[in-house]
């Protein structure tokens, strides 16, 4: 059962389990990211590129009238997502985090999404920041950026060791029992007003879709966005083991479930997919590209296929 001490992750853990992602990180997107560095969701970008010709559905804004005028054919200009950006993660590290019956804890996998994304991020020599919520009363520490907004925030800088520094801090930071407050830890990510970039939200997105929805929706506005699920598969459904002991991670209560009860496991997985069904419309209004990593399954992979198909899709001019 959980106290309502500080949760402190084992230094030494935290290290090998870091070393191990940014492995598999660095061997398997390396070999899908060769050529030149487009960025991680299909945008518009700001950069000129070649014409090619006007098809239904692309926006006339981008009309090219010079060669349009030239060949007597609509054109339009292609362009290029900016080569040097400014990425911003909020990062989830609230108790509820502190589990998983997979592969990984979901806070795990938390930092495996980090790595995936500062090492997609300082590819290009582009920027890579962070926020963090720990729970209640935000980070322990001195770090830059603490303080009473219960928010850690590390600044924006390029570069490969920066980068590692980053996610050190964020393998290492103690979680405290109770949630994060998932609105204003996205709401840290639109003040102080950025210029366009990439905002990244990894959470379990458990918190209410009414207490983080609004903030999304304006984060959306003025940049790409991309949320991270972390899901594990008992927050899906129950196994049928008898008598299952519970402890709520937040609040440290425990709870005893008798899982043999098949209409009980029925109504758990009915609930849990409406929450699910809940947070994916949440996300679809926002405008964010949503993916989903599970404790149980390869990560890695999963996020491999993303990226491809978010390039499919900025190759035939689609979003997502």
């Amino acid at each position: 059962m959980m106290s309502g001490t500080p949760i402190n992750p084992n230094p030494a853990r935290a290290e090998a389990v870091l070393s191990r992602l940014q492995l598999l990180v660095t061997r398997k997107l390396d070999g899908l990211l060769q050529g030149d560095y487009l960025g991680l969701l299909p945008g518009p970008g700001t950069e000129a590129g070649e014409s090619r010709e006007y098809r239904p559905g692309d926006d006339v804004r981008r009309m090219d009238w010079p060669v349009t005028a030239r060949t007597t054919v609509p054109h339009v200009r292609r362009t290029v997502a900016d080569r040097e950006l400014e990425s911003w993660m909020a990062v989830d590290l609230s108790a509820s985090l502190d589990f998983g019956t997979g592969r990984w804890l979901k806070r795990e996998l938390v930092v495996a999404a980090a790595a995936a994304i500062a090492h997609l991020t300082v590819r290009g020599g582009n920027r890579i920041g962070a926020v963090i919520g720990t729970g209640p009363g935000g980070a322990t520490g001195s770090g830059p950026g603490t303080g009473g907004s219960g928010v850690l925030r590390l600044p924006a800088r390029p570069g490969r060791k920066e980068a590692q520094g980053l996610l050190r801090t964020i393998a290492k930071l103690e979680s405290r029992p109770g949630r994060t407050d998932l609105g204003a830890l996205v709401d840290a990510l639109n003040r102080p007003p950025r210029r366009r970039g990439m905002a990244v939200v990894i959470s379990d997105f458990l918190a209410p879709p009414e207490q983080w929805g609004r903030p999304m929706r304006k984060l959306g506005v003025r940049h790409e966005v991309l949320a991270i699920e972390v899901v594990d598969p008992r927050e899906l459904e129950l196994p049928d083991v008898g008598v299952l002991a519970v402890v709520d991670p937040e609040s440290g209560e425990l709870h005893e479930v008798q899982t043999a009860d098949p209409r009980l496991r029925r109504r758990y997985a009915a609930a849990a997919a409406a929450q699910r069904a809940a947070i994916a419309h949440e996300l679809r209004a926002a405008g964010a590209a949503h993916l989903r990593l599970r404790t149980d399954s390869d990560w890695l992979l999963d996020m491999v296929r993303f990226v491809a198909a978010q390039r499919h899709a900025r190759t035939r001019g689609t979003t997502r």
